[in-house]
């Protein structure tokens, strides 16, 4: 670890300034002007991956924004660490809101400001570098592999049928993800779950015209009226979504998430008992 940790030191100042030109460029996924930036960024994150050590690096073709996929793989035997990130960022507007320009970092007070420094430039290039870090002084102890998209300001559209068309390269013992963030600056912190999004859509339909409302009020439901009443209703006074069938999978996962807990205890109780 002293090895890696002066490796860091040596070239910190290396470091930061490759992340500023990866933050300069404007990847902006939900602007279709940027298409060209998104090609870029990932061509320079290939180049980044490979430069750090990286037997292979690529800038794959998806539906939407190009995937960067890259593996290093020192032994079948080990475990293998799929590392996810995204390098597409939000929009910058209103710009008059900004103290600084968005795609140039500044340094102040210890943080880095600028669009993507953040949400998931920064935290994307940490693991490239730490990963190099582990390359370079001979220290790394299972296979790597990296996985970044283009879309996941939009929602990743494109992720999942990626992600079908190449099952075999992004196998993997965990996943880790790290767009995320910490406690404190100086309390390192790991993420281990996030609330999710969830889509509806709701058609709601009516009369085909308007219809007058001192005669037909209350007696024909108004669209607007009925939309308005599924909506409040989808939430109880306790906060529970109401929607039949949402909290199945939850039920389930929190029940195998137990089980793996009470196999985990009962695993260290024996342990504690033969020691004993």
């Amino acid at each position: 670890m002293e090895k890696v940790k002066q490796y860091i030191e040596a070239n910190k100042d290396r470091f930061l300034e490759e992340l500023f030109e990866l933050i300069r460029i404007p990847s902006i996924s939900s602007i279709q002007d940027h298409k060209p930036d998104m090609v870029k960024t990932a061509e320079a994150l290939k180049a980044a991956l490979l430069a750090a050590g990286c037997d292979k690096a690529e800038v794959m073709p998806s539906d939407g924004n190009p995937v960067v996929f890259a593996e290093k793989l020192i032994d079948s035997a080990k475990p293998t660490v799929l590392v996810y990130a995204h390098y597409d960022v939000m929009p910058v507007d209103p710009i008059d809101l900004w103290e600084t320009k968005p795609f140039e970092p500044v340094v102040k007070d210890g943080k880095i400001w600028a669009r993507g420094a953040d949400d998931d430039k920064g935290q994307g290039y940490m693991h490239i570098k730490a990963f190099e870090a582990m390359v370079k002084t001979d220290s790394l102890p299972c296979n790597v592999k990296f996985m970044i998209e283009g879309e996941e300001e939009i929602g990743s559209p494109s992720l999942s049928k990626w992600c079908e068309q190449n099952k075999d390269l992004v196998k993997a013992d965990v996943i880790l993800v790290s767009d995320t963030g910490m406690i404190a600056p100086d309390i390192p912190s790991i993420t281990t779950g996030l609330r999710g999004l969830s889509y509806w859509e709701v058609e709601v339909t009516g009369p085909e015209r308007d219809l007058h409302s001192g005669i037909f009020g209350g007696e024909v439901a108004n669209p607007i009226n009925v939309l308005a009443k599924m909506i409040t209703e989808m939430v109880d006074e306790n906060g529970h979504i109401t929607i039949p069938g949402f909290y199945d999978d939850v039920w389930k996962f929190l029940m195998l998430k137990e089980l793996k807990c009470l196999k985990l205890h009962s695993m260290k109780k024996n342990i504690k008992l033969q020691l004993t």
